[in-house]
C-alpha cells in the first residue's frame, strides 16, 4: 500500500493498522493506549498539527473515530544515532539502478537501533533519491555488492529477476582449511541442501526435516596460513571459499558452512551463539558478496558487478 506521506530525512513514514473494534472511541485513544506512556504530549501535538494522516493523506484530529480509517501513517521521532565508522562505495549508477559496496556492520535497511545508520537511509540522503529501494538484502555483518532500484517505473522489471531466481550471486568467505573435529572431510566442490526456517522471534535460523528449500554450492579456492600478519585475529591453516547460493534464506551461507564444520571466521551466531557484545570493528565477519550477474531487463545485455572490497583475513 502506497504511503500518502513522502520519505522524510531518508526514512519512510510508519504505517499503523487500527483495530476494527475495542475499548477506544478515537484513533488518538488507540495511539495513547499503544504509546501514551512514552510521549503523550507528543501524540497530542501531532494530531493537532495534522501530522498523522489516513488513506488519501487526510489529516486526523483528536476526535477522528477509530472506525473512520483502517490504516494511518505518521513520522516516527528518530533517536540520535552515533555514526558507524564505515563507508559505502558507489560502483555504478544509472537512471534505473544503483550498485554499491556495503561495508561490514552497516545494515541494509532501517530497523531496531539503526535507522539513519543504514545503507538505504544514508544513500537516500547522500544522493537525494527518496525513491531508492534495495532489490535484495545483505546481513548487517556481511559486506559486498548491494543492488538498489532508483526508478519506480522500472523497479518491477528488476524485482521479477530476483523472484524468478534469474540473478546469480557469488560470495567469498574465510574459514578453517579443515572441518572441525567430529565432522567428516569434504570433497570440494560440494552442494549443501536442506530445509531452513527462521522465526522473527528467534535470532538463529534452524535446519528442520522436510523438502529442501535452501541450496548452496561451495568450493575451496585456496588455503593459506592465518595469524602471520600484525593484528591478525586468526591462526592456523585457513581457507578461502567461493559460495554460490541457489536460494536466499536468512543466514543460509553461514548455516551451510557451519553444517560442514567450517563455521565462517568471526561468526558470532554459527555454529555457536556467542554472548552479545559491542561491535568489534577489527573482527568483521569474513563473508563478502563478491559479485552479482544477470541479464539487464532494460538493455537486454548480460551485466556483472564485482565488489572491490577484500576480506581482512585473506593473505
Amino acid at each position: 500500500m502506497q504511503s500518502p506521506l513522502p520519505v522524510r530525512d531518508g526514512v519512510n513514514a510508519t504505517r499503523l493498522r487500527l483495530p476494527d473494534e475495542g475499548p477506544w472511541d478515537t484513533a488518538m485513544d488507540y495511539m495513547m493506549h499503544r504509546w501514551g506512556h512514552i510521549d503523550p504530549q507528543g501524540i497530542e501535538d501531532r494530531f493537532d498539527a495534522g501530522e498523522i494522516v489516513g488513506e488519501g493523506g487526510i489529516p486526523l484530529h483528536r476526535g477522528t473515530k477509530l472506525e473512520d480509517h483502517t490504516f494511518i501513517w505518521y513520522y516516527r521521532t528518530l533517536p540520535p544515532e552515533t555514526r558507524l565508522p564505515v563507508e559505502l562505495n558507489i560502483l555504478h549508477q544509472d537512471e534505473h539502478i544503483l550498485v554499491v559496496d556495503k561495508p561490514h556492520f552497516l545494515p541494509t535497511t532501517p530497523g531496531g537501533t539503526y535507522i539513519q545508520e543504514s545503507a538505504l537511509v544514508r544513500l537516500r540522503n547522500q544522493l537525494d533519491l527518496p525513491d531508492l529501494i534495495p532489490m535484495h538484502r545483505l546481513d548487517r555483518m556481511t559486506a559486498g555488492i548491494l543492488l538498489l532500484s532508483t526508478n519506480p517505473g522500472t523497479r518491477g522489471k528488476y524485482q521479477v529477476l530476483f523472484e524468478k531466481r534469474q540473478v546469480q550471486k557469488e560470495y567469498e568467505c574465510v574459514s578453517a582449511a579443515e572441518p572441525a573435529a567430529g565432522h567428516p572431510a569434504v570433497d570440494f566442490p560440494v552442494v549443501v541442501r536442506n530445509r531452513m526456517t527462521k522465526s522473527r522471534s528467534y535470532l538463529l535460523a534452524e535446519v528442520i526435516d522436510g523438502e529442501p528449500n535452501a541450496e548452496t554450492r561451495i568450493d575451496l579456492l585456496r588455503t593459506f596460513d592465518g595469524g602471520t600478519h600484525p593484528g591478525s585475529v586468526a591462526a592456523g591453516r585457513l581457507g578461502l571459499y567461493r559460495l554460490e547460493p541457489h536460494s536466499g534464506k536468512t543466514h543460509q551461507l553461514r548455516v551451510h558452512m557451519a553444517s560442514l564444520g567450517l563455521g565462517i571466521l568471526n561468526d558470532a551466531f554459527y555454529p555457536e551463539l556467542l554472548d552479545k557484545a559491542p561491535d568489534d570493528y577489527t573482527k568483521p565477519l569474513q563473508l563478502l558478496a563478491r559479485g552479482i550477474r544477470f541479464v539487464d531487463p532494460i538493455s537486454k545485455k548480460p551485466v556483472e558487478y564485482r565488489s572491490r572490497l577484500q576480506l581482512s583475513e585473506v593473505r
